[in-house]
């Protein structure tokens, strides 16, 4: 399956937050380190203003818990001990089940906001191009975006357009009343702080844009009906608007407290709001112990975001209910992966045990038999083979979705050696190209663990004999053409 190490606004503070935020353009060097650790096989890191969290599957034959381990020593070693100790991590189900939270919006830090299905979308296709994106994640990630869309189309949970914008922009209504001809400034170009500028405008303010390509400021500004700047008239603007509104991608502060204390004297006594939601901070805390100055970031924002909890609780929870039921989906995938080479070999081991015992035979005391008689032989071989492993075979179905079929898996290549057996060799499905009945056939979710298949589903196996009336190759043939042989062969086919 997969895990997820990282921190958000539920775990650490925006002063240890933004010491791990990962920009766009150093997205590249942080695969580059995470792919380079064996243990970490695929690799999604999903960066936002509220979270810094790198989804990550093991190769094939590594451990969840190896690939955790490298994933915190990549991550501290950008922030430091600092960001560490805040770190959290979930494996398995459990980091199934938080994917698809935070897909939902139901682990944002407004339930139901909008932005983070498009962040998520914009992440996978980031590891996609820098080739972090395998099998098992890209599924878990697929299926995450299909859950985040399920959410918001089978549930109220996006009523009201509630997000870190819109709250901004309702604590400065409260604080300023009517914001008709009011004064904001945006700093920088960020989604929510683009998101917060259009309300802004909508309200009745004058919205002024700066930023450092020019080229982006006039296309922001046209389209709030707004003014586009430079970054370099940043000192002069804050001198002239009511609210400032910080979202660039600056690793350090550039509305800073001297700057502050230069514009207060042109502003004579009037109120300053500024709105921090760049992680890192774009504007110093000391600011906020101006007289006249009110500093809000998002950890701020989270207070008043709290009160718009309540009436989406029982959205929230049939969007839960969604989550869960998607869990367990992908869950099942995963252990049929795990299962259906599990039990190919199985059979070719106890099959290739037998008839290397007979065919000594046909050598020795019985090389009198004839043809009819060799065959008839073959196929108490595959009647024995398919009776000895209808029990274990049967209980191995039946662990899909039971959280110890991992270890029985184990216990089983363990005590028959399956890893030595190359299930690359084995003829997967009659001359037809149909797959094997037997190891696709696996309980549904809602079955109460019981194997839906009838116990004629264990695939059966037809021995052709060579022109010598040796067995040439035990090759497993199907009873029944349901599955492609791609669905069957999940120990080769990985892409």
């Amino acid at each position: 399956m997969i895990v997820v190490v990282g921190l958000s606004h539920k775990t650490a503070p925006i002063a240890v937050r933004e010491r791990l935020a990962v920009q766009r353009d150093a997205l590249p060097a942080l695969y580059a380190r995470l792919l380079a650790d064996r243990s970490i096989g695929e690799a999604v890191v999903l960066s936002t203003c509220n979270r810094v969290e790198v989804y990550a599957a093991p190769p094939r034959g590594g451990s969840l818990e190896a690939t955790s381990r490298a994933t915190i020593g990549a991550l501290a070693a950008i922030g430091g001990d600092a960001v560490t100790m805040h770190l959290g991590r979930k494996e398995g189900g459990d980091a199934v089940r938080h994917l698809f939270r935070v897909a939902s919006s139901l682990d944002s830090l407004v339930v139901g906001e909008p932005q983070i299905l498009g962040q998520l979308k914009d992440a996978i296709e980031l590891a996609r191009e820098g080739k972090a994106l395998g099998r098992t994640l890209g599924k878990a990630m697929l299926r995450a975006v299909r859950v985040g869309k399920r959410a918001r189309s089978e549930t109220a949970i996006g009523e009201g357009q509630v997000s870190v914008s819109s709250v901004a922009v309702d604590l400065a209504q409260e604080i300023f009343g009517d914001l008709t001809g009011r004064k904001a400034a945006l700093v920088g170009a960020g989604e929510m702080a683009e998101a917060a500028a259009k309300l802004l405008a909508k309200a009745g303010a004058k919205i002024i844009v700066l930023n450092r390509s020019p080229a982006r400021a006039k296309v922001l500004a046209y389209e709030v009906s707004g003014e586009p700047r430079g970054m370099q008239e940043l000192e002069r603007t804050l001198g002239e608007v009511d609210i400032g509104i910080g979202s660039t991608s600056s690793p350090t502060p550039v509305i800073t407290v001297d700057l502050v204390k230069r514009v207060r004297k042109v502003r004579r006594g009037k109120s300053l709001f500024l709105i921090d939601i760049a992680v890192p901070r774009d504007v110093e805390p000391a600011v906020n112990d101006l007289d006249g100055v009110y500093l809000y970031d998002v950890d701020d924002l989270s207070q008043i975001v709290a009160q718009s909890l309540e009436g989406r609780a029982a959205e929230a929870a049939r969007a839960e209910a969604i989550v869960e039921e998607e869990a367990r989906a992908f869950e099942h995938w995963t252990l049929e992966r795990e299962l259906t080479p599990t039990i190919v070999g199985l059979f070719n081991r106890t099959r290739a045990v037998l008839l290397a015992e007979l065919e000594r035979s046909f050598a020795g005391r019985l090389k009198h038999l004839g043809a009819a008689e060799k065959e008839a032989l073959l196929v108490m071989v595959d009647a024995a083979t398919n009776k000895l492993l209808h029990a274990p075979v049967t209980r191995l179905k039946e662990l899909a979705g039971d959280a110890r079929a991992e270890g029985y898996v184990e216990a089983v290549h363990d005590l028959f050696d399956l890893s030595a057996i190359a299930l690359d060799a084995i003829t997967l499905g009659g001359s037809d190209g149909s797959a094997i009945d037997g190891a696709i056939t696996l309980p549904t979710p809602g079955t109460n663990g019981k194997a839906q298949s009838p116990s004629s589903s264990i695939p059966r196996a037809t021995v052709q004999a060579s022109t010598a009336g040796t067995p040439a190759a035990a090759t497993l043939a199907s009873t029944s053409a349901s599955a492609s042989p791609r669905e069957v062969a999940g120990a080769k086919d990985l892409g």
